[in-house]
């Protein structure tokens, strides 16, 4: 996998909106003067906004190929070195007949988001370039009053000091205080929760080792045929374009390419029921993924809802075909808060018997 450069102060950093074009909507682009200022207050880095970046919802739906030119300029330009999604949505597939997999390929660059974002993920999987499934800018980089010390570290610590056998540790608090995306809202702070729970290991033992790969699981199953219409809130039509899309142009990875890997997964703000959690785990064995990886990390189901639920399905479907996988469950990232990053195509330890995750490598190139 190709690695691009760590971040320093000064660098170049392109905004992106990817699938929902909400951040340049009247009502929420206040969130994009909150995270830029941010950007280049708390983490010395200067902003550009793609051209298409800030034409809102209405332009954005419309036109994919907008989208795509965006994420295709903002890899050909040699002077950016990260690209940030706006945030996720649920039709970032349409970008893929606009997509030059060359491109992404000769100029490697940090690439941060999460949730439909996956579909982005695969894309760069793809053309084999290292990305990270973490922040991105209306969720974190412009969350309101303070960007939680756990996810700046978090950047600190993997786009900017690019430390190597770097501990994935617990956040010591977690978040279910959403609080309404109005700008009257922007002073006030969310309330924290002890975890006293950490990671807990659902099953497996000793210590494996494997390259990560994953993402958001319902994105994940929509292309393996799985979805539920009433995922989508328009149009119905949407999780089985995303798996023709994804099959025409070959961009979910391939059984045999699981093999070795930890497979990374979470939920999100649908809130998935336990029994349609378990349809998306055997659609994971069905494909043959489960069969074939070496370890599985679970990402905290947002706001813990049927946090129990989701840890006996685990155990009974997985454990009936794997029961010596490792799992290790309640892992700060996607639709959690607040959240880790987790990267693409980088080497990974599980210690089942220490309940902890190590990257064995660096991310990026010093």
């Amino acid at each position: 996998m190709l690695k691009s450069k760590k971040l320093k102060k000064g660098d170049k950093v392109a905004v992106v909106s990817l699938s929902s074009g909400m951040l340049g909507d009247k009502q929420f682009i206040h969130k994009f003067h909150i995270a830029k200022k941010r950007l280049e207050e708390e983490f010395g880095l200067q902003v550009v906004v793609m051209p298409n970046a800030l034409k809102g919802s209405t332009y954005l739906f419309e036109h994919p190929e907008a989208r795509a030119k965006d994420m295709m300029d903002a890899f050909k330009d040699k002077s950016i070195k990260a690209i940030i999604c706006a945030i996720g949505g649920e039709e970032t597939y349409r970008l893929l007949p606009y997509i030059d997999f060359d491109i992404i390929k000769n100029n490697p660059k940090i690439f941060t988001g999460f949730s439909d974002s996956t579909t982005n993920h695969f894309m760069l999987y793809k053309a084999g370039v290292v990305s990270f499934y973490g922040p991105n800018i209306m969720c974190n980089f412009g969350e309101y009053e303070k960007m939680f010390d756990y996810e700046k570290n978090a950047v600190l610590d993997i786009f900017f000091k690019n430390l190597d056998n770097y501990e994935i540790k617990p956040s010591e608090y977690w978040c279910d205080d959403f609080v309404p995306w109005v700008e009257k809202n922007i002073n006030r702070e969310k309330r924290t929760k002890l975890d006293s729970k950490g990671y807990e290991l659902l099953q497996g033992k000793g210590v494996v080792k494997g390259k990560l790969l994953g993402g958001n699981l319902e994105m994940i199953s929509v292309m393996l045929g799985y979805f539920k219409d009433e995922w989508y809130e328009g149009d119905h039509d949407l999780g089985a374009n995303t798996k023709v899309l994804a099959d025409k142009y070959d961009l979910f990875p391939k059984k045999e390419e699981w093999k070795g890997k930890i497979l990374f997964i979470e939920t999100s703000e649908i809130k998935p029921t336990p029994s349609e959690f378990e349809d998306m785990i055997h659609a994971l064995i069905n494909y043959g993924i489960i069969e074939n990886i070496n370890g599985v990390i679970i990402g905290k189901p947002q706001g813990e809802k049927y946090y129990e639920e989701y840890k006996e399905v685990l155990k009974k479907v997985i454990g009936k075909v794997r029961p010596d996988l490792p799992i290790l469950y309640n892992i700060n990232f996607g639709h959690a808060s607040p959240i880790t990053i987790i990267p693409y195509g980088i080497e990974c330890k599980l210690d089942c018997e220490n309940k902890k995750l190590m990257l064995t490598e660096k991310c990026l190139e010093d």
